[in-house]
């Protein structure tokens, strides 16, 4: 699982003994990197916002996602499930929290937000069971 601003360049290197072939079909970025190892010669570009599911023909079980947004205030939760937005100006904002066991084609959770003179700490809990 990661998180990206519109407009990156991801690759997607093969350093196994076996070869893969990476695909997506998602809405956000569909791809097919046929039977490969070692690195693909380009990245590729994730200029739309959405989630993207990556999955491997040869390999059922190795399965990814890429959370692509177009904002530059992002971030991913640490192990503890913790996350720091960093240089937001002041002002309300909308939260928007994803996980990748949400339903498929379900938004964001969103959450209002606002940025003072200090820094509070906002506690988001996720409204969906887990699978």
């Amino acid at each position: 699982m990661t998180v990206v601003q519109t407009g990156t360049l991801i690759s997607f290197p093969n350093n196994d003994t076996v070869k893969h072939q990476a695909y997506s079909f998602s809405p956000a970025k569909t791809f097919e990197l046929k039977l490969y190892s070692g690195k693909p010669s380009e990245p590729l570009l994730f200029d739309k916002a959405g989630t993207v599911t990556v999955g491997c023909n040869i390999h059922d079980q190795m399965l990814a996602y890429i959370h692509v947004v177009n904002t530059p205030f992002f971030a991913k939760t640490d192990a503890h499930g913790n996350a720091t937005l960093s240089g937001l100006p002041q002002g309300k904002y909308i939260l928007k929290v994803w996980h990748y066991q949400q339903a498929t084609g379900s938004e964001p959770q969103a959450e209002e937000m606002k940025i003072g003179t200090e820094s509070t700490p906002i506690a988001v809990h996720l409204k969906f069971k887990l699978r």
